[in-house]
């Protein structure tokens, strides 16, 4: 069995007595799904899988996302993305934001993730102090925390999701990011999901409406759905909510995005160096496994 040591905070958890270099048995794939709806974030310390054992590791738990960027990718694998703020012969070698900010990667797609799973092998430090963490907050106890009343008004409404709306956002903080072409506009059109998902693992309700993508309420008055829609951002990012990761060399973190939101924090400068290899996998296995794991 795997030694899974929880944080004590509203997320998080620590998984040793494994090896992702290595194929994935079925036993411990169920024991990291079960870990995942309890935790929402584990991190898999000293790990050191090559960019195919990641893909092939990430791929036990859905199909895996191609970014509609279309850049920054591991050669012969797309499915692999290259995070990264390191330029070699005057060309970054993976995708550097300036900033990020609090989100859910892929509800822009129609169908939405289910996790991340990223491979740090370089992180920044200044001072002996650790450099771009990456944050979290729990969706469970968001949803809990809303009042009753919004819960009941919200109950059954869908809200629309944008692709653009992120990618624009972390245009305008610099970095290397160019517009959408018309092409992946087309590839990318906004799409709708409730507001309200019952987690695939745990059986109970989310809040998923999240700052990055979340555009609008559907077929609500506008000046009504931008204020709901600003309550439920500042709601979803309270303190009580929130859990940091601080990263090191070789570690695997791997997180539910249905269950939480993220913002990885642009701390570091152009000449401390960030490298990491990335994941996404969609969640068109784990609502239909889900509720056989929790039963």
């Amino acid at each position: 069995m795997l030694d899974v040591r929880p944080s004590g905070r509203t997320l998080g958890a620590t998984v040793t007595g494994i090896d992702l270099a290595q194929p994935l048995d079925e036993a411990h794939r169920r024991e990291i799904l079960v870990a995942l709806g309890q935790y929402g974030v584990l991190c898999f310390p000293k790990q050191n899988p090559d960019p195919a054992a990641l893909k092939a590791f990430s791929e036990r738990f859905g199909t895996l996302e191609v970014n509609v960027a279309g850049k920054y990718q591991e050669p012969g694998l797309p499915e692999v993305m290259i995070l990264s703020n390191i330029v070699e012969n005057g060309q970054p070698i993976g995708l550097a934001d300036a900033g990020q900010d609090w989100h859910t990667d892929m509800s822009y797609s129609s169908t939405i993730a289910f996790l991340n799973v990223l491979h740090a092998i370089k992180v920044p430090r200044r001072d002996g102090r650790v450099l771009g963490s990456t944050h979290f907050c729990n969706m469970h106890a968001a949803y809990e925390g809303l009042p009753d009343e919004l819960k009941t008004k919200l109950e059954g409404r869908t809200a629309t999701h944008d692709f653009n709306k992120f990618w624009e956002m972390m245009r305008q903080r610099g970095g290397n990011r160019a517009p959408l072409t018309p092409e992946q506009r087309r590839a990318k059109p906004p799409v709708s999901h409730p507001i309200f998902l019952t987690h695939p693992i745990t059986g109970t309700k989310v809040l998923y409406a999240n700052p990055g993508y979340a555009v609008k309420i559907d077929d609500m008055d506008p000046a009504e759905s931008e204020q709901i829609l600003d309550f439920l951002f500042r709601h979803q990012t309270r303190p009580e909510y929130q859990y940091s990761h601080e990263w090191t060399e070789g570690d695997v973190l791997v997180w539910d995005d249905i269950g939480t939101i993220h913002n990885a924090i642009p701390d570091y400068r152009p000449d401390e160096p960030r490298l990491i290899k990335r994941c996404q996998v969609a969640a068109d296995q784990i609502f239909e496994e889900g509720p056989a794991l929790a039963a």
